[in-house]
């Protein structure tokens, strides 16, 4: 007879043969792939959650927040593919056979140097004069500039119901206008609202003062540092060109000048 001592690793042996044989070899869970832009949009709360759970994202706040969540940790996840493929070291390229040295061509002449210079130093722009302006001026501009480009195009009463009005502006004359009476679904007339500053009204865009001209002996006693001409529209070719040339010799600017090419 055997002791039960003797029978119990008899037992142990049998229970761990049955436990090798019915044991399931562990597979590992195939990686989910990651929801898309789309599906998140489609995708209803609770599906967010979820998918907010797997990625270790916070579960608080609406709809919207979790879309915006799941958004950038997609994108950032994206990048992250993305930046070892782009480290990736470039394939050899293959080495180049040494080019010949092409020949020397032949230097120009002294005389087409010159030519050349000369060329070059025409073709140097030179830059428009300047008014100089003082500080509290140029404000002024700058906020005449903003101010105009602020301002609504005034028209007529009823200018899109007849072509023969045009675009140009009539104060409305009408009993019954509702536009005389400034009624609030009608559009602003022009109101002394829409003026720029007393101080730089009437001057040219760069700031300068306009003078019209006719002939050369208007130049006389005109700052070059301030005021700018404007010569007649009724002046001629020949007329044109001389006093543009004196307008050169004493360093004023003119704003229409004549169209050479």
């Amino acid at each position: 007879m055997r002791t039960a001592d003797e029978k119990e690793p008899k037992a142990d042996a049998k229970t761990a043969k049955k436990a090798k044989k019915t044991a399931v070899p562990e597979v590992p869970e195939p990686e989910l792939a990651l929801p898309t832009a789309t599906e998140i949009r489609a995708a209803k709360k609770a599906e967010l959650i979820d998918w907010s759970e797997r990625y270790g994202l916070s579960q608080e706040g609406k709809v919207d927040d979790l879309r915006k969540r799941l958004h950038t940790f997609i994108e950032k996840e994206a990048a992250k593919k993305a930046a070892p493929e782009e480290e990736k070291p470039a394939p050899p390229k293959p080495e180049k056979k040494p080019k010949e040295k092409p020949k020397e061509k032949a230097k120009p002449s002294k005389e087409k140097k010159g030519k050349e210079e000369e060329e070059a130093e025409e073709e140097v722009h030179e830059p428009r004069a300047k008014p100089k302006l003082e500080p509290h001026l140029k404000r002024l501009l700058a906020m005449r500039s903003a101010k105009n480009a602020a301002r609504p195009k005034f028209r007529r009463q009823e200018w899109f119901r007849y072509r023969k009005f045009g675009d140009e502006w009539r104060k409305p004359q009408g009993g019954q206008s509702k536009l005389r009476r400034h009624f609030g679904y009608r559009w602003n007339l022009p109101s002394i609202g829409y003026r720029g500053p007393r101080a730089v009204r009437g001057l040219h865009p760069s700031g300068f003062q306009e003078v019209l001209v006719h002939n050369e002996h208007q130049l006389e006693g005109l700052d070059a540092s301030k005021q700018a001409v404007r010569i007649g529209h009724a002046v001629g070719t020949r007329k044109r060109e001389m006093i543009e040339k004196a307008c050169d010799e004493k360093g004023l600017r003119v704003l229409n000048r004549m169209v050479t090419e």
